[in-house]
């Protein structure tokens, strides 16, 4: 079993290619990834000195579950998930490294904004709004509170700024300009199609998926768009319980919100170099796993003994 907080993980049987806010990326061959989920936690864009116990095995199994609800649910759906399984090329003990934290992908060419769509009205979209009356620029229905439902989840996408930097909201005609005309509308419909396919599957289980960030690849020999990267966890969603609901105020959640208001209360916002509380990561590893056993039925545990 892989060490309970790893927010380094340097593997010596493959090449590296690239290294995230939470991933690393490995080269198996000229199509094939290594995706490996370190237990690093960034919040405002800023990457936390420390880590939360087990985040990369949650959110590679979670992420995995839901390739596979989604595929079930959306005929035709392309991802690039290949399998759980670590590939025969590591060493041993690189094996037990990325033992339940990693994920064999397809390599394709990443479009390059963060798919983001929103089914309520919170965070930077409820700032904007109190403003304006819009989010990313789109006029929205007068009379929203704090935690609305929109009438309909709209695609508010934004700029995949580099390592360090902030991303940056954009209208859906920016980002037309940025993916292309050709493949603007398609990856539109297909992330409120995705979302709204995994709002009805998660609300059924108990959370409210309030918004998430997908990212999209090409699969530039058959044309098709594909669901890459991590796929509705609690890093790339807010999810809240549905039971304790309520139009009008902040919600409690089962995402890394929880860090975040901290960060807040203790005017360490945005700040470089900030090591959580033991208890602050506890605790947000006990939200990250109780929202696993909601969406996939099972403890995290329960899923991992049943890994190979």
């Amino acid at each position: 079993m892989s060490p309970p907080v790893a927010t380094t993980i340097e593997l010596t049987s493959l090449p590296k290619l690239a290294s995230g806010k939470v991933r690393d990326l490995y080269e198996l061959d000229d199509k094939t990834l290594l995706f490996v989920t370190t237990d690093r936690i960034s919040a405002y864009d800023v990457i936390m000195a420390n880590g939360v116990p087990y985040k990369g095995a949650t959110l590679t199994q979670l992420t995995a579950h839901w390739f596979g609800v989604l595929s079930e649910r959306i005929p035709g759906l392309k991802t690039h998930f290949l399998t759980l399984s670590p590939p025969a090329a590591l060493s041993p003990a690189d094996r037990e490294l990325v033992r339940a934290r990693s994920m064999q992908v397809r390599k394709l060419k990443v479009f390059p904004i963060e798919v983001i769509v929103r089914g309520y009205i919170t965070g930077s979209a409820w700032k904007e709004y109190k403003k304006t009356g819009t989010v990313h620029g789109l006029p929205q229905p007068t009379g929203l509170q704090e935690c609305s439902p929109f009438p309909e989840p709209i695609y508010t996408p934004s700029t995949k700024a580099e390592l360090g930097a902030h991303d940056e909201n954009i209208s859906p005609q920016k980002a037309a300009e940025i993916v292309g005309e050709r493949y603007a509308s398609r990856i539109e419909e297909l992330a409120l199609k995705v979302y709204k396919t995994a709002a009805e599957y998660a609300r059924e289980r108990g959370i409210i998926i309030a918004d998430t960030k997908f990212e999209f690849g090409l699969d530039e020999e058959t044309d098709d768009i594909v669901l890459i990267d991590e796929v509705l966890t609690p890093d790339s969603s807010r999810f809240w319980p549905a039971d304790r609901y309520e139009v009008g105020r902040d919600q409690d959640s089962f995402d890394k919100q929880y860090l975040r208001n901290w960060l807040t209360k203790e005017g360490l916002k945005g700040k470089d170099g900030v090591s959580m509380p033991e208890e602050i990561a506890e605790a947000t590893a006990a939200r990250y796993k109780e929202a696993f056993k909601l969406l996939t039925g099972k403890t995290l545990e329960e899923a991992l003994a049943q890994l190979d």
